[in-house]
């Protein structure tokens, strides 16, 4: 499963950066989190979902690799949920200055199996579309009131 995005964050760079790389921010914004902790050159995270008629609790890592500071980075990871299944892939995320602001653009790849791959394309495209602007309006949200 492929998707990509876009969002404008009325804060700098330097800010949006700041906020990427904190657990509180980031635990704060995931959808469903419940745990967000640093651990090495990434981070180890529990998250509960919904997708239709599945409910699970995923547990995984995310690393971080070909960081560009303030500019861009690469995620990584990989998530166990029981017999739900597993979620692996990666994101590449970049920065850009814009005005007042920054445009921070996304393209994933994820790979799914078990359950959750069997809930349909269609759906999981949607799930993780909806999820992704949940957490990018979370983290606007937060950077602006700050």
């Amino acid at each position: 499963m492929d998707f990509d995005g876009e969002t404008r964050i009325a804060a700098s760079p330097a800010l949006v950066w700041q906020a990427l790389n904190d657990p509180a921010h980031l635990a704060a914004c995931i959808p469903g989190c419940e745990r967000f902790e640093p651990v090495g050159e990434g981070f180890s995270a529990t998250v509960a979902i919904r997708i239709g008629s599945l409910a699970a609790r995923f547990g995984g890592t995310v690393t971080l690799s070909e960081v560009v500071e303030e500019q861009s980075y690469t995620l990584t990871g990989q998530g166990q949920g029981g017999v739900a299944g597993f979620v692996r892939g990666h994101a590449e995320v970049s920065l850009k200055e814009d005005g007042a602001g920054t445009v921070l653009r996304w393209t994933a790849k994820a790979e799914l199996g078990g359950r959750v791959a069997s809930v349909g394309g269609r759906l999981l495209h949607g799930f993780a579309t909806r999820m992704a602007g949940e957490f990018f309006s979370r983290l606007a949200e937060r950077l602006g009131t700050e």
